[in-house]
């Protein structure tokens, strides 16, 4: 069993947002603990990106930022990336893809987390 744990949190990005023309910037910063007995290396990421009109976006990729980084017993990892949505309010889920250093691929799931425009969601 991989101990993996995901942590989220979120911000609206004013600035980078135009509302009138339905983009609304959001920042999330990930905290990935490694909770399990192995080091583990995050080799891709999966996400499913939902807005408030119930339009999914799937995005795959190699890697977090650039980086595939090796998580120690103990240890964590940290990264912030940012989304643009149309609407005010949507969410974000999937998994990162991973491997143990004895060989072990697994997934480790990212759990919904709400991206919304302060005062949004009443």
């Amino acid at each position: 069993m991989n101990h993996i744990v995901v942590l989220v949190t979120t911000e609206y990005l004013p600035r980078q947002s135009e509302p009138g023309q339905g983009k609304y910037a959001f920042a999330y910063h990930i905290r990935i603990e490694n909770h399990g007995t192995e080091a583990a290396k995050l080799l891709s990421r999966h996400w499913f990106i939902t807005d408030g009109n119930s339009r999914v976006k799937e995005v795959r990729g190699p890697g977090v930022v650039g980086e595939t980084p090796r998580i120690n017993p103990g240890d964590h990892y940290e990264y912030s990336s940012s989304a643009i949505l149309e609407t005010e309010a949507g969410t974000m889920e999937g998994s990162y893809q991973m491997i143990t250093d004895s060989g072990e691929m697994f997934d480790a799931d990212i759990p919904p987390f709400l991206l919304a425009v302060p005062g949004a969601i009443h």
